[in-house]
């Protein structure tokens, strides 16, 4: 059993740099993602806002004229009867 955990021992001793190397480039390719997926985040709500901006400012204002010259003279009218 003791030659057996000193044989396992020197196995991965000797695939340790492997190992570590590994190791080292999933937790780069994990940052990476990481990083990927939060710029992605950003850059969508950065033009889902920009969308919405521009829409608004896009959108066509209606207009309505009114004459309200009978009303002038009817308000003339009461002030000039005072």
């Amino acid at each position: 059993m003791s030659q057996e955990k000193v044989d396992r021992y020197k196995e991965k001793k000797a695939r340790r740099r492997e190992i570590y190397k590994k190791e080292k480039r999933l937790l780069a390719l994990e940052k990476f993602a990481g990083v990927l997926i939060c710029a992605v985040l950003v850059v969508w709500v950065g033009y889902s806002v920009y969308g919405k901006i521009t829409a608004v400012q896009n959108e066509k204002v209606q207009e309505t004229v009114m004459d309200t010259a009978a009303i002038d003279n009817y308000l003339a009218d009461l002030n000039a009867d005072e």
